[in-house]
């Protein structure tokens, strides 16, 4: 049972047993709702051949999403007391998220960002207030990075704000800028002083945010290929994209989670772009779903693209999460020139299978088993690299 009130002070980063809490895989899985509306409507850009907005539109509403649940995250890891203001502020951070998601449809088609940026200052309105709070138990440096940051969250969202009334033309270049000096905030606030986030805390918590996408690209998958049977019952069509998509996802979960990455996050200078870069890893594990079901779309002809670029909406996305967690996570840890080249010539050879036919998708299944079965016999071969991809 939560406690009414505890003054918040920093935990430990050697804390033992550090695990997610149920209000962070209560806070996660509030996120679905968003990613599964960005992924619908890149479904709905790729099938009608619209393959650069859809792209250009999914990263900028997929960047809400991530750097939200990113800021959350790591402040947690520093700070969670779990008392009853913590739990309140953490439960109107997501209610702020659902208003964000529900504003992703027009941010997406009609570049109308109203609802999102409400949503976005919910949500930062309460992590400014946990930021004070933090800030108002500490001294010294530590004291000086917290209100950095309450500061930076102020003044980005004023940011967001204004984004509302500049032209529409003008409305992404200016949402680069303010995604920019969002991306800044972390590194100017940690300056000389370092948040005692824990590295095995971390690396859980991104791990149960992949399990989350790849999940949902599951559950995406799943109800297109069932309407898909129930509408046309295309079996023969249907069944080696269903197929082979299930292979991408248990390939790509056995991938991401075959090294143990809390030892290389030894500070901000490993951690931050790290942490980073899972933007991409994000949002092309979503992506995966949402190009499977634009490959259903296509087989029972309700796609309005080429074979190739129906194929390629699912062999993209997979050759770039498989190439992001070898950046990110295996070039860590392997040695020699064969497990350094595992990942990225398998995102070569997923890249190829677009140009295979009918049975692209199946193609690049095995393509992903092969490489999981690669990677585990070269890590037999050299027993002092960690066992995996």
């Amino acid at each position: 049972m939560a406690l009414v009130y505890v003054p918040m002070t920093a935990r430990s980063r050697d804390e033992g047993h550090r695990a997610s809490t149920p209000l962070e895989l209560f806070f996660d899985l509030c996120f679905v709702v968003a990613i599964a509306q960005a992924g619908a409507q890149l479904v709905h850009a790729l099938a009608e051949g619209h393959p650069g907005t859809g792209v250009i539109n999914y990263f900028f509403v997929f960047f809400g999403v991530w750097w939200a649940w990113m800021n959350f995250t790591w402040f947690a890891s520093a700070y969670d007391c779990d008392d009853v203001p913590y739990r309140i502020a953490t439960l109107v951070q997501i209610a702020g998220v659902l208003v964000y998601a529900a504003g992703v449809g027009r941010a997406f088609n009609e570049n109308d960002w109203t609802m999102a940026v409400i949503g976005y200052l919910i949500m930062r309105v309460a992590l400014t207030a946990q930021w004070l709070r933090a800030a108002s138990g500490e001294s010294g440096e530590a004291r000086t990075a917290a209100l950095k940051y309450a500061a930076g969250l102020v003044l980005c969202q004023a940011g967001w704000v204004v984004l509302l009334f500049v032209p529409d033309g003008m409305r992404h270049w200016l949402f680069l800028v303010v995604a920019a000096a969002e991306l800044l905030v972390p590194v100017l606030a940690e300056r000389g002083h370092q948040t005692p986030w824990h590295a095995h805390h971390i690396v859980e918590r991104y791990g149960l945010f992949t399990i989350i996408v790849l999940g949902e690209t599951i559950s995406a998958s799943t109800v297109a290929v069932k309407s898909a049977l129930d509408e046309h019952e295309a079996l023969g069509e249907l069944l080696p994209i269903a197929a082979g998509g299930l292979l991408i996802v248990f390939a790509a979960w056995w991938i991401y989670f075959a090294v143990p990455m809390h030892e290389h996050l030894t500070s901000n200078r490993e951690a931050i772009p790290w942490g980073y870069g899972h933007l991409l890893i994000f949002a092309s594990g979503a992506a995966i779903g949402a190009g499977i079901e634009v490959a259903v779309e296509h087989a029972v002809g309700k796609a309005h693209i080429s074979r190739l670029a129906a194929n390629a909406a699912v062999t993209v996305p997979t050759a770039l999460f498989l190439l992001m967690v070898w950046l990110l996570h295996s070039r860590h840890f392997k040695r020699g020139l064969a497990q350094q080249l595992t990942l990225p010539v398998s995102a070569l050879a997923m890249l190829a299978c677009s140009w295979t036919g009918t049975y692209a998708v199946l193609y690049a299944g095995l393509v992903a088993v092969a490489t999981v079965v690669i990677g585990m016999s070269l890590a037999d071969r050299a027993p002092s690299a960690p066992a995996g991809v």
